[in-house]
């Protein structure tokens, strides 16, 4: 859904869209600076424990899933994992690595009601565009809203280089961005969306992008993958 300019600047003015500014990104790894704080960010990953996440439909977390050299990290066979609180608007910034040929994805507004975390929350594709197949469609490249909406070419960074991501979301408005650069946004509920939902796979799932609010989860697609400086703004 590509919108001419002033709707597009409408949407940003709606989102209220903050981008973490570059000293913070550049700062210490899974650490706040006192402007973040004051602005209402916290941390989600404090680099060393894998306190404030659980597996999928489960009450603790599965050992899959480890805090490894500063990084949330799936290192063996496990399960989804989500936050263990449920969130509704918000801005979550995070930093990703995959391995060669790696899938993963971060899921928001799951719930728990379904088998799979993807079957209730949309997904912001996590992959290696060049090794993966799904890389070879804009629908599930990296950025992507999985299946749904498309993300524009070259802007993953080479496999074994941290990429960010940063997914806002304000009542049922959503954004995408990929190191820096926004590469979809979509409403939740529109005539548009629920037309390519139609269209796709997520027909099957009543409830997938239902929720008004949900739990974000970090997908076991069977493939290492890190996540490290994971932030998050809550949006009222």
């Amino acid at each position: 859904m590509i919108l001419p300019t002033p709707g597009r600047a409408a949407l940003a003015a709606a989102l209220l869209i903050t981008p973490v500014p570059l000293a913070a990104q550049q700062a210490t790894p899974n650490t706040l600076t006192q402007a973040e704080r004051d602005a209402g960010w916290r941390l989600l990953f404090d680099g060393s424990t894998t306190a404030g996440w659980r597996g999928y439909q489960m009450t603790t977390m599965p050992g899959g899933w480890q805090a490894k050299d500063g990084a949330l990290t799936r290192v063996g066979a496990g399960a989804d994992i989500v936050t263990d609180q449920q969130y509704a608007g918000f801005e979550l910034t995070l930093e990703w690595r995959i391995s060669p040929k790696g899938n993963s994805g971060i899921m928001y507004r799951v719930t728990e009601a379904d088998s799979n975390s993807y079957e209730t929350g949309p997904e912001y594709q996590v992959l290696d565009d060049e090794g993966h197949r799904d890389g070879l469609s804009r629908l599930t490249a990296a950025g992507a809203v999985y299946g749904l909406y498309p993300a524009p070419d070259s802007l993953v960074r080479p496999v074994g280089e941290w990429n960010q991501a940063r997914i806002v979301i304000k009542g049922d408005s959503v954004q995408h961005w990929l190191n820096g650069t926004e590469v979809a946004h979509y409403a939740l509920g529109s005539a548009d969306f629920n037309e390519r939902v139609a269209k796709s796979k997520f027909r099957q799932w009543p409830r997938f992008g239902k929720a008004s609010k949900g739990y974000i989860a970090l997908q076991d697609h069977g493939d290492w993958v890190a996540y490290r400086n994971i932030k998050i703004r809550v949006i009222q």
